[in-house]
């Protein structure tokens, strides 16, 4: 298989402007005979349903949320990234694609990262325009904090909230075009399976979630905006319902996979507490601006952190890696916490944490500026934990959170699959090995703003003529029934074990072989023991009810069922790359101070993995090239 990126001519700075130059248009009386199907409510999916609508396609639009606004985007807290340069720091576009190509250990396009560092620059416009609260400063200019991985000050940011008021920026332009009838809004609505005719995407097989009810739903194109995987570990930041179902069962049909090995665990989340967690909550990165990261010098440390003096702390970032000291990179902050934890350090009841203080920050700004900036955090933590983080440190630990990984797409952020796009954290494109803070609200307002209205409206333009697709088509009867058996299966599944059962078990797996670290004989016992856990969930499953009325298990039951197949093609890929990069830690390529190994001359490539229902998965490789910078020694010490 081929795998053309179509990555425009011309030099870095004039790929996108040289490919909106020569992209095809669909007139407006033409875009009213075109439909398109957005699948995810969140930043992508809500951006780009609102801008097609705006722009007159018929749009549809599904979440399985039962409003638009609880989609995951709203989780995100810290902020977005834009090489706007308002704090005179020396940013620019050129650095902040710099920054994000190193960050993500030089396993990303080069055409792909500048072109969202380029549109970083009209996002906080376009956001500022629909009345997103930034924080300001003293004089009113909108103001700037850091994040993991740089040296300047890019991240705009509302307080603690910046997901969720980016997200209701996007909610309220989409219910404008829903006002205006130009998108359909279908809430508590999942997405079962992709109906391909001809070789191209033109529906899907949707379930309300409400009635049980399976319908049948046709475009011209489809779009999956779904988000990532991370909630395969089971204890991650992601909310109980995130899933990878909708990117998996389109792989299923034929969309090449990329990367699904390269999930982000996040340094900065509560630390688990008791077997009974279904979730971890995160704590924003932008705490470690003013936060300083330590354990005791002294294993098993009983005292107290306010007991314990200064010269007995070890400010192991700050050691470690001084150029950077606590905005270390998520990857390298995470290992080093694991490290920590691993060698007897760690604190908290478990002693599965770190400290994360503020005392040196609140004594030199005051209590009132920490308030200012992180005050909803500071209440959140003490909401959960019952602990007042201005008194004594907070305890963080690392949890598995964002997906690399992700179906492969080329620059049009098309699939494998014609007509079928991935936007957001559904595609792998933009990050590499490990994702920058405050790089994932901005890729999928990009996407869903300014990239996929060219691209979807370059390849509709070859539609104007096909007329309506119909739901009559053998396919869909092919697909609904598909997807109708499987339920059937499920609901006569009564056998012993929760599917919760199977999906806490698939996370330790994966977390103990495949997370962190891993190594080649962790990772072929966890392909051993995930397919017989796979084996058994399909024979003991215990599914309660049936699939013809609101059935929260039968949901669960097929989400785990995906999850117990991508665990397995996770593992693989991780098996496959002898080196170490970003989030991918193979144990045997590591330097002597136990940093990352990257080997270019062997594994300089994006890995994407065709579904292979006989047998193991198989595996294409689209080569990366490097014009404007050659990849280097990862370091930030």
């Amino acid at each position: 298989m081929n795998l053309d990126a179509k990555i425009p001519e011309g030099s870095l700075e004039k790929k996108w402007e040289n490919y909106k130059k020569t992209a095809k248009l669909v007139n407006p009386a033409n875009r009213k005979k075109l439909d398109v199907i957005v699948i995810g409510t969140g930043l992508a999916g809500s951006s780009l349903a609102a801008s097609l609508g705006e722009m007159g396609y018929n749009v549809k639009s599904f979440c399985f949320q039962d409003s638009p606004r609880r989609a995951h985007s709203v989780a995100a807290q810290g902020g977005v990234n834009a090489a706007k340069n308002y704090k005179n720091d020396g940013d620019s576009v050129y650095r902040m694609f710099v920054d994000t190509l190193k960050g993500g250990d030089f396993r990303a396009r080069e055409a792909n990262v500048y072109r969202m560092a380029e549109c970083s620059l009209n996002l906080i416009d376009q956001a500022v325009a629909q009345g997103v609260p930034f924080g300001r400063e003293y004089g009113g200019y909108l103001n700037n904090r850091s994040f993991g991985g740089v040296q300047v000050s890019r991240t705009f940011y509302s307080r603690g909230q910046t997901g969720q008021q980016l997200l209701l920026g996007s909610y309220q332009a989409l219910m404008r075009q829903v006002g205006k009838k130009t998108v359909k809004l279908h809430a508590r609505h999942e997405m079962l399976d992709l109906v391909i005719i001809e070789g191209k995407a033109r529906g899907v097989i949707i379930r309300n979630l409400d009635t049980g009810e399976i319908e049948r739903h046709a475009a011209h194109a489809v779009v999956l905006a779904t988000g990532g995987y991370g909630k395969i570990y089971y204890l991650s930041t992601l909310a109980m319902g995130c899933n990878g179902s909708a990117i998996w069962r389109a792989h299923k049909k034929g969309a090449l996979m990329a990367s699904p090995s390269w999930i982000q665990i996040h340094p900065t989340s509560l630390p688990q507490s008791g077997d009974y967690q279904s979730k971890l909550t995160l704590m924003s990165e932008s705490l470690r601006n003013d936060g300083r990261i330590w354990v005791p010098l002294k294993e098993n440390e009983q005292r107290s952190a306010n007991d314990i003096p200064e010269q007995e702390r070890d400010y192991y970032l700050e050691r470690r890696y001084p150029a950077f000291g606590n905005l270390a990179p998520r990857d390298i902050s995470s290992r080093a916490a694991k490290e920590r934890i691993d060698a007897g350090f760690g604190i908290g009841p478990l002693k599965n944490a770190v400290y994360l203080d503020f005392s040196k920050a609140i004594k030199e700004q005051g209590i009132d500026k920490i308030k200012e900036k992180y005050g909803n955090l500071f209440d959140m933590y003490e909401k959960i934990t019952g602990y007042n983080a201005y008194q004594v440190p907070m305890m963080i630990s690392p949890s598995a959170h964002f997906s690399m990984g992700g179906l492969w797409v080329d620059y049009e952020l098309m699939t494998t699959i014609p007509g079928l796009f991935a936007l957001g954290e559904a595609n792998f494109a933009d990050h590499g090995a490990n994702r920058l803070g405050a790089n994932s609200l901005l890729q999928a307002s990009v996407d869903g703003y300014f990239i996929a209205p060219y691209t979807i409206a370059n390849y509709l333009s070859g539609d104007i003529h096909t007329g309506k697709i119909s739901t009559d088509h053998t396919e869909f009867e092919k697909a609904e029934q598909e997807v109708r058996t499987q339920l059937q299966q499920f609901s006569k599944s009564k056998g012993t074990k929760t599917v919760d059962y199977y999906h806490k078990t698939l996370g330790k797996i994966l977390y103990d072989y495949c997370g962190l670290a891993r190594n080649e004989a962790g990772l072929k016992f966890a392909i051993s023991e995930i397919q017989k856990l796979r084996e058994e969930f399909h024979r003991n499953v215990h599914i309660p009810g049936n699939e013809e009325t609101m059935n929260t298990e039968i949901e669960k039951a097929g989400r785990v069922a995906d999850y117990l197949e991508i665990g397995e093609l996770m593992c693989y890929d991780a098996l496959t790359r002898n080196e170490s990069c970003g989030a991918h830690f193979r144990e045997e390529y590591q330097t002597p101070e136990g940093e990352a190994k990257r080997n270019d001359a062997e594994y300089q490539f994006i890995s994407a993995w065709e579904w292979n229902n006989a047998s193991v998965p198989i595996l294409h490789k689209e080569p990366l090239s490097f014009e404007v910078i050659q990849p280097i020694v990862r370091s930030y010490k």
